[in-house]
């Protein structure tokens, strides 16, 4: 789930751009939280407190309202009854993180993430966004391959992330939607040497930079067992004590490793 808040903070700044190399500075004085380390910490605080997925997605989106909502969604929030919506849009894939690293059975996985994706995008795309990053991330800490999390994406979602870099980079544009955001992001991640490198990879791709390396910093977080002690410090500090306060809380309860220094969220020297 750091690595999922971690992806949107680097890549806020890079929100819309073209194409480019990965040696850009990881953080920048404008580097910032946006809606989806927001809605990755309202379905974490859902699974902790066992509560509707719905009314935390309300509770936590509510809190924050300018963190950069798509129309759809922002409409859904602020409307106590709204129904879903009919959504494939990415925002199901990139808020789902958590769910990987609290349930122990991929039947499980898959169930919660579908309830967390169908109560704003209960179109079969948008929940199969949901159920595949969920999946990548119990694959990844639970040790599997990357050659089996790939073919699991393209055996059980139909998601062929075996995509060449540079057709990858040469595609650009803005797209929204969990078909061609997810395997993308996958695609950042399992060709990457690191949580770093995937990434910037992911963000170096352009477009909706923030949830492309969203995504791929949940899954490579899961895979390489951490992320950095360094990016997380930066990450922290960028956390207002509320969001701070939360992630903590759900690291500490499913092990997803965090270092003790970071807690606070205290800049980093």
């Amino acid at each position: 789930m750091i690595g999922a808040i971690s992806g949107d903070i680097i890549g806020s700044v890079h929100e819309g751009a073209a194409p480019q190399p990965k040696g850009f500075p990881l953080f920048v004085p404008g580097s910032r939280f946006t809606d989806d380390t927001v809605l990755t910490v309202a379905v974490a605080s859902a699974v902790m407190a066992g509560t509707d997925y719905a009314d935390s997605l309300r509770k936590w989106g509510r809190r924050y309202p300018r963190a950069g909502y798509g129309g759809w969604f922002y409409r859904w929030l602020f409307e106590a009854d709204a129904p879903a919506y009919n959504s494939f849009g990415n925002g199901s894939a990139m808020r789902v993180a958590a769910i990987g690293w609290a349930f122990d059975d991929l039947d499980a996985v898959l169930r919660e993430a579908a309830r967390s994706a169908e109560v704003t995008h209960d179109h079969p795309e948008g929940i199969k966004g949901a159920q595949a990053v969920a999946a990548a991330v119990w694959a990844g800490r639970t040790g599997q391959s990357k050659d089996r999390i790939a073919a699991s994406l393209w055996e059980r979602f139909g998601y062929d992330c075996d995509l060449d870099w540079n057709t990858l980079q040469s595609r650009g544009g803005f797209d929204m939607t969990c078909q061609g955001t997810v395997p993308a992001a996958a695609a950042a991640f399992l060709q990457s040497t690191d949580f770093e490198d995937a990434v910037r990879r992911s963000v170096s791709l352009g477009g909706d930079a923030d949830t492309l390396a969203c995504i791929a910093g949940a899954m490579a977080e899961a895979y390489y067992g951490c992320v950095p002690d360094s990016i997380q410090a930066e990450v922290m500090a960028r956390l207002d004590p509320a969001l701070r306060a939360e992630v903590v809380a759900f690291a500490q309860r499913y092990g997803v490793p965090i270092a003790e220094r970071n807690h606070s969220g205290n800049a980093p020297s």
